[in-house]
């Protein structure tokens, strides 16, 4: 489970011990994780490194269920993003995951049984302005896992993308934000912010969350999608029969956005 130190990762890695798996919780450093989880080994990894995530892959072994949830929340007007900020986004909500995917998955193949779950966002499925890096971000790592599931299901591998929508694990405390001195985006993404916060804090528990990704794991065939807060049933059923430009003011406003 990467990021094990908080929010979805440690919920999901509290749920694993207690049904008796033997979990491996990655961190960028396990030393410093104020309240770690008992019955769970802690290994080192920086996603953005490449040879951080080989040798996490190397330490971990053999390893049956694998769920990319580690992440960075990215929050900035379009025009104002860095180029810098955004391939640093990637490299570790994107590329450190499928590396370690693609580093694990021959073990699963060998031995005919594995899962990879992506913790992507329902942002992915329900783009929000000024939100554009991690939108992306989150829908191409769906982008893989829908791919990747024809590829290895004869293998025995399942996988699957949950995407939590409004989840209270304090993470707008550790969202990067790029708005310049005087941006003529301010007064409105401000506005988004202090919604999108709101939204969270009022949204479902990390364990919620973390129920769904053990039934992803469990399933006989995982589904390609599972989607948890947010009404996450009715939004997705809205999304299917309403035109696009409706929903899209949908979630606009729900942040705040006119």
């Amino acid at each position: 489970v990467t990021g094990a130190s908080s929010g979805i990762g440690a919920a999901v890695a509290n749920a694993l011990v207690a049904k008796g798996y033997r979990v491996l919780g990655t961190s960028r450093r396990p030393e410093s994780i104020a309240a770690p989880i008992a019955r769970v080994e802690y290994l080192a990894l920086d996603l953005g490194d490449d040879a951080s995530v080989t040798a996490c892959a190397a330490a971990a072994g053999a390893v049956d269920v694998l769920v990319n949830n580690a992440g960075e929340s990215q929050s900035g007007p379009f025009e104002e993003l860095p180029a810098d900020a955004i391939e640093r986004l990637f490299r570790v909500n994107v590329f450190g995951a499928v590396r370690l995917s693609q580093l694990l998955l021959p073990g699963m193949r060998e031995r005919g049984y594995g899962r990879v779950v992506m913790v992507g966002s329902m942002l992915a499925s329900f783009p929000l302005a000024y939100r554009g890096s991690y939108v992306a971000s989150k829908a191409a790592i769906k982008g893989f896992a829908s791919s990747l599931r024809r590829e290895v299901s004869r293998y025995g591998i399942g996988v699957c993308t949950v995407e939590p929508g409004s989840i209270s694990t304090g993470i707008g405390e550790r969202r990067t934000h790029y708005l310049r001195d005087g941006s003529p985006y301010a007064s409105e993404y401000r506005t988004m912010i202090e919604h999108l916060d709101a939204n969270e804090r009022a949204g479902v528990s990390a364990a919620r969350v973390a129920r769904t990704v053990l039934a992803a794991i469990e399933a006989d065939r995982p589904r390609p999608l599972y989607a948890v807060g947010s009404n996450a049933p009715l939004v997705f059923a809205l999304r299917r029969l309403l035109p696009r430009r409706t929903v899209e003011t949908m979630v606009a406003r729900r942040h705040g956005l006119r």
